[in-house]
């Protein structure tokens, strides 16, 4: 047998042995078959289909063989009862929402042969603790890890040059996170929800960080800006309640609009000689903002930019 494929209806045997001849698992192979609780992938097979195993939610443990080289498009999409995954070293990508919904992955040990991760590839994988990226990934893509909300710690390695939309939004149990001097970019939304982490250190290789890229980080009280920064997005850190302090580098030429929107605990902003524009709400609610110092560079300043704030009352 070389090729095994399936189709989208229900299917309801337990277990099943596949032979040794076996090279390929195609599209929708196994896909909802709901009172399948273990397979066995003998080493002949080199590739698995998209949808191969989507919706079996008895599932419990999957081994991959060092014969398979990419993983598909929602391979084990909803496969609920899913504890343990091994992914071998000969795997080189992980398409899109290859474990999506796996509600009962604990951990994952990605191989340095990956380069590739898909979008929303381990999106509300709710029990997910811990993970490693390896050093081979050079991007973390659209809401790879959103909502993994058992998610405590993640390491980034430095070969990561861009971290996606979304990335880790709504990773509510994150608390740390080192990002490397290799990445350029922080996509819109990427830790936004994070209301455990409390500190953040942006290196100076990034020069922009997205729209709502920290909104409602409610336990943020620290974050450095480096000097690589030009613009800081719209919403970027809204609603992020217990940030004290924020020093903003002479690199930034643009405050997006609602950026520290609701940042009650901010007393005291300065903002450097570089920027020429403020968004509209940029500081609206601000409530404990009491110093600003704007310069003379600023160009426009948008509708309530400082509206709720003491220095603005005072102002008048």
């Amino acid at each position: 047998m070389v090729k095994i494929t399936g189709n989208r209806e229900k299917k309801e045997f337990e277990s099943v042995a596949l032979p040794n001849s076996l090279i390929e698992i195609g599209n929708f192979a196994f896909y909802n078959c709901e009172c399948l609780k273990e397979i066995k992938i003998p080493n002949s097979v080199k590739s698995i289909g998209d949808w191969a195993f989507k919706g079996c939610t008895s599932l419990q443990t999957v081994i991959i063989p060092d014969s398979v080289k990419s993983i598909g498009f929602e391979t084990f999409e909803d496969c609920s009862s899913l504890q343990t995954v091994n992914i071998p070293n000969s795997v080189k990508s992980i398409g899109d929402w290859a474990f999506y919904r796996c509600s009962s992955l604990q951990t994952i040990k990605i191989p340095n042969s990956v380069k590739s991760i898909g979008d929303m590839a381990f999106s509300y994988c709710k029990s997910l603790q811990t993970i490693k990226i390896p050093n081979s990934v050079k991007s973390i893509g659209y809401r790879t890890f959103y909502s993994c909300s058992s998610l405590k710690e993640i390491d980034i390695p430095d070969s990561v040059e861009s971290i996606g939309d979304g990335a880790f939004k709504n990773c509510s149990r994150l608390k740390g996170i080192d990002i490397p001097d290799s990445v350029k970019s922080i996509g819109d939304g990427a830790f936004s929800g994070c209301s455990s982490l409390q500190t953040i250190k942006i290196p100076n290789s990034v020069e922009s960080i997205g729209n709502g890229a920290f909104k409602n980080c409610s336990r943020l009280k620290t974050v450095i800006i480096p000097n690589s920064v030009k613009s800081i997005g719209g919403w970027a850190f809204e609603g992020c309640s217990n940030l004290q302090t924020i020093d903003i580098p002479d690199s930034v030429e643009s405050i997006g609009e609602k950026a520290f929107r609701g940042c009650t605990n901010l007393k005291e902003v300065k903002i450097p000689n570089s920027v020429k524009s403020i968004g509209d709400e940029a500081f609206y609610g601000c409530s404990s903002l009491q110093t600003v110092n704007i310069p003379n560079s600023v160009e426009s300043i948008g509708n309530q930019a400082f509206k709720g704030t003491p220095w603005e009352e005072n102002k008048q």
